[in-house]
């Protein structure tokens, strides 16, 4: 959400109400297994986004959310001497899961096996990336059309691992192949403790609505966790879907990009019924000021390629922001980074150049 008005505030307060059975359920911890998480709220694995410069922005603002590491490709562990950066978890950032995919269950057991070494509190198979790359290979969604091996590797996971293991999907193939209900039953009995469920198929990609419909009629049949996953942009998108669906928590993805703020905000409240007052866009170009530097100093000069699509998601909402994301997105520094960032700062402190409230507001 961008920055809010009093009146914007005071009518999201008004319209924004969880049914009290709803507001009880959430108010409690999410009960992953013996794991208990005390946020219904989580970060969605997001590949070459969630790496620990992100995570550790994301937590600032949620410190008792679920945080994913980006997925690892379990069969790439077997044929490396050192464990990737891309599993690198800092202490303090617990609750974590390192979400892996593969097809086949040996790789991904003993990858699971490392995972927990690395200090994962669970462990989550990529069942929903709807990429070519990895379907073709028999991972991520491809999974949805051989829902035996997706059970195979549940259990053989189960077995490997003594902490909770737990599967992100979507709600099918396609159109003609909407098989979730049959699918998440299976990964239940296969021993899965909880499941993610993406409201969109294979074949719509990131296109169209989420069809939240479906993650209700999961949450009816299942006994373990439902996270409905899919269209979480803000506060009042959450709270929407958590009614609609009666699913235990949710998961935010895109909605995070460029906006770490967003998981925290709808945590808040969800313990409060509150409603934070969001970051003012200089705010939000200050943190990307600190991701850029942040990226750099944990990465190296591959952090700042790293940084050009973050910084074209934090620069928008005024006039001028197309502008600056073709400048930064050729960044080659930090130095050039920070200078085009402070030069957008200096003309927002006067008031200048900023488009009015609600369509800073709608862009989100």
């Amino acid at each position: 959400m961008a920055q809010s008005t009093p009146y914007v505030i005071l009518y999201l307060l008004f319209m924004l109400q969880l049914p009290p059975h709803l507001k009880a359920r959430l108010s409690t911890p999410l009960k992953i297994g013996a794991l208990e998480v005390n946020s219904r709220v989580l970060q969605s694995p997001l590949s070459g986004v969630t790496d620990l410069v992100f995570r550790r922005l994301v937590r600032r603002y949620a410190p008792e959310s679920m945080l994913y590491t980006e997925m690892v490709h379990a069969s790439r562990l077997q044929h490396i001497k050192e464990i990737p950066i891309i599993m690198e978890i800092d202490p303090n950032e617990r609750p974590v899961s390192i979400q892996l995919f593969d097809c086949r269950p040996h790789f991904l057991a003993e990858a699971a096996q490392k995972a927990v070494a690395e200090g994962a509190d669970t462990v989550d198979i990529n069942m929903g990336c709807p990429v070519n790359k990895i379907t073709r290979k028999g991972g991520g969604s491809s999974l949805l059309r051989q829902p035996e091996v997706a059970e195979e590797i549940v259990r053989e996971i189960v077995k490997a691992v003594n902490v909770p293991v737990t599967v992100k999907t979507r709600i099918g193939w396609d159109d003609a192949e909407i098989t979730i209900l049959d699918f998440a039953l299976r990964m239940q009995d296969a021993g899965a403790q909880m499941i993610t469920v993406h409201g969109r198929t294979r074949a719509q990609g990131y296109t169209g609505n989420a069809r939240w419909e479906w993650i209700g009629k999961v949450k009816q049949v299942l006994d373990i966790p439902v996270i409905a996953n899919g269209d979480i942009f803000s506060v009042e998108s959450a709270v929407r879907c958590l009614e609609e669906t009666g699913a235990d928590g949710v998961m935010c993805s895109r909605g995070t990009l460029g906006y770490p703020f967003l998981v925290g905000e709808i945590d808040y409240f969800l313990k409060t019924g509150e409603i934070l007052a969001a970051p003012t866009l200089i705010q939000r170009l200050e943190c990307a000021k600190e991701h850029l530097e942040a990226l750099y100093e944990y990465k190296g000069e591959r952090g700042i390629y790293q940084a050009r699509k973050h910084m074209a998601w934090y620069a928008k909402g005024f006039v001028g922001a197309s502008d600056l994301r073709g400048e930064l997105n050729k960044i080659e520094t930090v130095k050039q980074g920070v200078e085009l960032l402070d030069k957008a700062i200096d003309k927002l402190a006067t008031g200048y150049e900023v488009i009015e409230e609600k369509e800073v507001v709608m862009s989100q």
